[in-house]
């Protein structure tokens, strides 16, 4: 690994690399890795081996080294299309489908004695991650592979102990210990971090007791995206790896946030607002002993916790210091505030869309102590959580009101990161702000004014990040109205001004306010900017597009809203930000054509035109492919030229795409959809308003065939019989949020019905399904999801 990262790597002869690719001790986090590696390799030193005899048999001989069973179906998929690795990647996406085809609980014996050497993970004595996210293929039984000493047959080795692979995958935590303490297991005590995202058919009682055995300085854990990794499941993690320090459980978030939408009806999870953990007297004494040395947990997005959950975390991981509970919809803000009371070493908290509100804020600005006297209240400040707070985002959190906020403010001083988007934010607030060591600041979607956000700006020189979107008043001069002395009648361009002189940005994201001349204001705070985002209100106009690589040489992202562009700008950016990994235009005016596409961007990987291309026909979409041929996210909407053809055209020229997002796009859907499911890697999938021809089974059909698809979003209208399917609970596979928009016909329209439906339907409601670790809720909502 750390040879790969070297410059001089290419350099290596090849002879030389060969012999370190197959020897026993070759160390890498994962075969995709090692993959990019070779490949990176194989395209420095094409030019010199062009013209020799031997030249494929150089790149076969030392692809061939590659474990292709164990890439994930995401990296297999996008090098179909690589010179190189295209046979390589074919062989792994069919090697990856066979053992998808075997049952979880089945034997990978099955795959006959020649595979089990691809299947067997690379470990050695100096392995120290072991990343196997995004292997949808990964099992208990591939898991125990690799730690047996030899290839021999798992079936030979687990019968004889009197079991079989089929029945460890059903055995209760008990039985697998026994079984596992009769195996022969190597023990590799270097490991210390362990990355099974993704890996939905991984069986996780199975797998912890194989960490237990085998990595026993195991500290890092993450297993985002796993909905059956449960409390429980964590309980048992922190007893069986007591180094364990930082776990991460991240999942989807729902899209129903109550700030956010207007519910019209909802059936909540059957299951009872209670943890079902519980814990005898012998396992609380266990969990309290492991438990302490848990400093990180991520449970972002996690709707199936509640206020219980939150009670054994705050009470046996008494050393928690970060705490991301981001989207934990159904935790109330006495639940949030109880653990806040309790875990007195947090200096990181992550609660943006959830019920945090006064109660929570009373949390971090008391005294940790329980009993404070009357005279000792100046005391307080010096030992309440929000003193030491380094981190706190809390976006979307309306439950605070002003004056929680300005006091909840005053007393932070050591914060570095803050999210107050979405917010009853004031300039008040602002000002009371004492820190000076803030590198990330979100304060889109509120009402603050020009000088209140210069003051913060000016008294925080560090500021890396800067998000102020949707902030209306930042396009007026106003006062301050604290009236204080230091405060004076701020314009956009006095704040822009300040900004220039205090920062030196990474990101900013700006719009009321923003213009060309704010631009040149900013212009020594942005030379090493790599994300800017511009939206509504914002200005930059051609000129200010025009010199944004100029300026801004080293960006990587560029999101525009509402601005004006054109050919000349486009063809500027794509011709000199060589580095640009995400490109959006979105409602942008302005007339462009293909012209502004037809450079080569290797390494752009997400992509989104939206209201900006109605004219892309797929001779159009040909040129994308080629232009910009790596991308994993592609959004198109109001493309209306494009019909069913278009679907092959895409998956042909990106099959390794994880996103695809279809709206207004022609006939695309008319004929119903099959070529799309060619990229077996999607991992969510919109199709709404592009032809009535999606079948009442789409759903199921989808979750089926791509093993990695999490979430559809789609519209009545498109469905050939009028309706969709919904899997029930043991059929969704790896689903975890469908939306399904609803439309009705505008009232008053004369038209024929076949025009009204194409042309004049108007949303209505949205039918949203999400799936957490053991039921599935049904929400009908007003808003567009």
């Amino acid at each position: 690994m750390w040879a790969i990262s070297m410059n001089c790597f290419v350099d290596i002869p090849y002879d030389l690399l060969l012999s370190c690719v197959k020897h026993m001790n070759l160390t890498v986090d994962s075969e995709m890795h090692l993959s990019n590696a070779l490949l990176v390799w194989i395209d420095a030193n094409a030019e010199c081996m062009e013209g020799l005899s031997r030249n494929e048999d150089v790149c076969t001989g030392i692809l061939k080294q590659i474990h292709l069973s164990l890439l994930p179906l995401w990296f297999a998929a996008e090098k179909r299309g690589s010179c190189h690795f295209s046979k390589f990647a074919d062989e792994s996406i069919d090697s990856i489908f066979r053992l998808l085809r075997i049952p979880s609980t089945g034997s990978v014996d099955a795959l006959g004695a020649s595979h089990l050497h691809d299947l067997r993970i690379r470990l050695t004595k100096f392995s120290k991650r072991v990343n196997l996210s995004s292997c949808s293929q990964i099992t208990s039984a591939v898991l125990l592979l690799s730690l047996l000493p030899s290839a021999n047959s798992i079936d030979h080795i687990l019968r004889g102990i009197g079991q079989s692979p089929f029945n460890l995958e059903r055995l209760d935590r008990d039985q697998c210990s026994e079984v596992l303490n009769l195996l022969p297991t190597l023990s590799f005590e270097a490991v210390q971090e362990v990355d099974i995202s993704k890996c939905p058919r991984l069986h996780l009682e199975s797998a912890i007791e194989c960490f237990h055995k085998s990595f026993p300085s195991l500290r890092i854990l993450k297993a985002a995206f796993l909905l059956k990794f449960k409390i429980s499941t964590l309980r048992k993690l922190v007893r069986k790896c007591p180094m364990v320090c930082e776990v991460d459980l991240t999942t989807d978030t729902s899209p129903i946030i109550s700030s956010q939408v207007s519910i019209v009806s909802s059936s909540p999870a059957i299951t009872p607002q209670i943890s079902n953990l519980s814990l005898n007297v012998r396992d609380m004494t266990s969990f309290y002993n492991s438990g302490q040395s848990i400093a990180k947990l991520t449970l972002e997005g996690r709707s199936d916790l509640y206020d219980s959950d939150l009670q054994y975390i705050s009470r046996f991981c008494v050393s928690l210091q970060y705490i991301n509970l981001k989207g934990c919809t159904s935790l109330t803000d006495v639940g949030i505030a109880s653990l806040l009371r309790r875990c007195i070493k947090l200096h990181s908290v992550l609660v943006c869309d959830t019920s945090f509100g006064i109660n929570s804020v009373l949390a971090l600005c008391s005294s940790s102590s329980n009993n404070i006297a009357v005279e000792q209240i100046e005391n307080e400040l010096l030992d309440s959580l929000a003193l030491n707070l380094q981190i706190l985002h809390m976006g979307s959190c309306k439950c605070v009101d002003e004056t929680s906020l300005l006091k909840l403010m005053s007393q932070m001083q050591k914060l570095k990161s803050l999210c107050l988007s979405d917010t009853h934010l004031s300039d008040g607030a602002l000002y009371s702000f004492r820190g000076s060591s803030l590198e990330v600041l979100d304060i889109s979607n509120t009402m603050v004014s020009n000088a209140a956000v210069a003051y913060l700006v000016g008294g925080n020189p560090g500021l890396k990040c800067l998000k102020a979107r949707g902030c209306r008043n930042l396009s007026q001069r106003e006062s301050d109205p604290q009236k204080r002395e230091f405060s004076f009648s701020y314009s956009c361009r006095e704040l822009h001004n300040e900004i220039g002189r205090t920062c030196m940005l990474e990101e900013i994201a700006l719009g009321w306010g923003f213009s060309y001349f704010s631009l040149e204001a900013l212009k020594p705070a942005i030379t090493s900017l790599r994300k800017i985002t511009v939206g509504l209100g914002g200005l930059l106009g051609e000129d200010g597009l025009r010199k944004l690589p100029t300026i801004c040489p080293m960006l990587e992202s560029i999101i525009l809203y509402f601005q004006v562009i054109s050919d000349r700008t486009i063809m500027n950016i794509m011709a000199n930000l060589k580095k640009l990994v995400v490109l959006a235009f979105c409602h942008c005016l302005g007339d462009i054509s293909i012209l502004s596409f037809k450079f080569p961007m290797p390494n752009l990987r997400k992509l989104k035109l939206e209201r900006v291309t109605p004219w892309i026909t797929n001779n159009d979409l040909v040129i994308l492919t080629q232009s910009c041929a790596n991308l994993v996210e592609l959004s198109l909407l109001g493309c209306t030229l494009l019909d069913s053809e278009s679907q092959q055209i895409i998956s042909q020229g990106w099959p390794g795409l994880v996103s695809i997002h279809l709206e207004e796009c022609g006939q695309v859907t008319t004929m119903g959809v099959s070529s799309l499911l060619d990229c077996k890697a999607l991992e969510d999938i919109l199709l709404r308003h592009n032809g009535p021809g999606l079948q009442r089974s789409f759903i199921f059909d989808a979750a089926s065939k791509l093993p990695m698809l999490r979430n559809v979003s789609l519209d009545f209208c498109d469905a050939a019989e009028g309706d969709f399917d919904i899997p029930n609970y043991g059929d969704r596979h790896f689903l975890s949020t469908v939306k399904i928009a609803k439309c009705k016909l505008q009232k008053g329209l004369k038209v024929s019905f076949v025009k009204a439906r194409r042309r004049r339907q108007v949303h209505k409601q949205t039918l949203v399904l999400v799936w957490n670790s053991s039921t599935v809720t049904r929400t009908v909502v007003k808003e567009r999801l």
